[in-house]
């Protein structure tokens, strides 16, 4: 059986600590491959690869620096297939999410290209008398990205692509659950010229992680996962000194409005709550139709689209979507739908029960809906990550608005209105990092920063666009004066510009 090792210093290599992980495929539930677990002599050969190199290339000119990422984005192209394969033998969901999947992960290498003008500053002539000022961003040096096993191209990309891009180094501690594409992207980022040590991709699980946030060589951190992972990885971070950026849970709503066109609303719903079975941070897991009326039209449309979905491993071309990503997942996933039973909520549409012919120990969840949901309910205030949707009736858009705006989470929230009035007055009103109007996952291109509010992020920075560059460079200001603009003398008293 195949043991996935550790990508250092341009090649790959074999762990030495002696731990491994078992690697599955979700559909199935059998182990495919071994993963090598990171020890501290592995990680110490990443940070010695990425010192060595990183100097050089932060002094390789921008321009050159984005032609690494021109060739990249072509071979992702080039490499879409293989790639989306793999990911999805590991992960579970279908061929064509994953092509999502690595998609807006190339978009970033794309914005990226960009690097020559976004990583310009700024310059002032005549600050004072015979005096010029200017800032430049450098790069912190070593970067290092911790990412979840729901998206394992996309997410390592969004961090890696800007940080590599700006002059760093970089390591990616990538989900023990589907390491084999991290290892993939690494090896074409080689490929498209990238010097050895500036890319290492270390396998580990929270040694790994520990190992990370306390090493002195390492300037940044990356995080995306759940909100208590979140929350200690960036107290973390701080304690040892580091920047930080840590991405956490959510609970995304979606108010439809009374005068929304309800079909446009239930397929929306339908693609945003099962697609990936719910294992986006970004999915939609708790309808909110405005008045009873809305409500029970609703209902009525999403059950029977609900009960036609197809679900399937990934080698099937015509899944909707496939199996959750372990047993844990899906033992946690129906724990909480018979505890949303027992709390109360009407369970319209059950997909305790289902069961794939051939694939008896895999981890599939059927889709699953409930109505009546009440926000004193555990299913509405936890994030479930499942194929589970929840309908909570709002009587008026002030409670509607209500919901989103007390929850915890604060990351993704969509509106569906033909109501211009409406629409600008919830986005400017809802206290939430990024708002749909009749969009349902209002993920932003790669052009704009993603992030959330509340505890769905620590950090002052998001990811991707123009954020990205700030958080991978620390700005350094100097203000200069030659020889002829100097007075005779000393100065005791406060610099000031007259």
């Amino acid at each position: 059986m195949e043991t996935i090792g550790h990508f250092i210093d341009g090649e790959r290599v074999a762990g030495s600590s002696g731990q491994t992980a078992d690697v599955f495929n979700p559909a199935t539930g059998q182990v495919t491959k071994k993963l090598a677990l990171a020890g501290a002599d592995d990680l110490q050969r990443a940070v010695d690869a990425a010192k060595a190199a990183q100097p050089g290339w932060a002094a390789t000119n921008p321009q050159r620096r984005a032609r690494v990422f021109m060739k990249y984005v072509q071979l992702l192209n080039d490499n879409m297939q293989e790639l989306a394969e793999l990911l999805s033998s590991e992960h579970g969901k279908t061929v064509e999410d994953s092509k999502g999947d690595i998609q807006r992960g190339l978009e970033v290498a794309e914005f990226v290209i960009g690097i020559p003008h976004l990583q310009k500053s700024e310059y002032t002539e005549g600050a004072g008398p015979g005096i010029d000022m200017y800032s430049i961003r450098q790069p912190v040096g070593i970067g290092a990205g911790i990412t979840p096993f729901n998206f394992p191209a996309m997410i390592p990309m969004w961090m890696f692509a800007p940080a590599i891009a700006c002059g760093n180094a970089f390591i990616l501690k990538p989900s023990e659950r589907d390491p084999s594409v991290p290892m993939r992207l690494a090896e074409l980022m080689m490929e498209a010229g990238l010097p050895k040590g500036i890319l290492q991709v270390l396998n580990g699980d929270k040694g790994a992680v520990d190992g990370i946030l306390q090493h002195q060589d390492i300037g940044a951190v990356s995080f995306v996962g759940s909100t208590p992972i979140a929350a200690y990885v960036y107290a973390e971070a701080a304690k040892y000194g580091k920047r930080a950026q840590t991405f956490g849970g959510a609970k995304n709503h979606m108010i439809v409005m009374p005068d929304a066109d309800l079909d446009q609303a239930a397929d929306a719903l339908i693609g945003a709550g099962y697609g990936s079975a719910g294992e986006r941070c970004m999915a939609i897991s708790v309808a909110v139709p405005v008045s009873e009326e809305t409500a029970n039209a609703l209902v009525e449309k999403l059950t029977p689209r609900i009960e036609a979905l197809k679900i399937g491993p990934y080698t099937d071309s015509e899944a909707d979507f496939g199996p959750v990503v372990t047993k844990a997942s899906k033992e946690k996933i129906l724990g909480l739908v018979e505890k949303g039973v027992s709390e109360g909520a009407k369970l319209v549409v059950d997909g305790r029960g289902f069961n794939m012919q051939g694939y008896e120990d895999g981890y599939f969840v059927g889709a699953c809906l409930f109505d009546n949901v009440t926000k004193d309910m555990d299913i509405y205030k936890e994030e479930i990550f499942g194929p589970v949707l929840s309908v909570v009736r709002a009587k008026d858009y002030d409670e509607a608005l209500a919901l989103p705006t007390d929850h915890e989470y604060g990351n993704g929230v969509a509106i569906y209105t033909r109501d211009g009035d409406a629409a600008r007055d919830f986005a400017s009103k809802v206290p939430v990092g990024m708002i749909g109007v009749n969009v349902p996952i209002p993920t932003p291109m790669a052009y704009h920063s993603f992030g959330g509010w509340k505890r769905s992020v620590f950090g002052d920075l998001n990811q991707h666009g123009p954020d990205s560059i700030k958080f991978w460079t620390r700005t350094k200001t100097i203000t200069s004066r030659w020889p002829s603009g100097i007075k005779d003398g000393a100065e005791f008293s406060m610099p000031v510009m007259r």
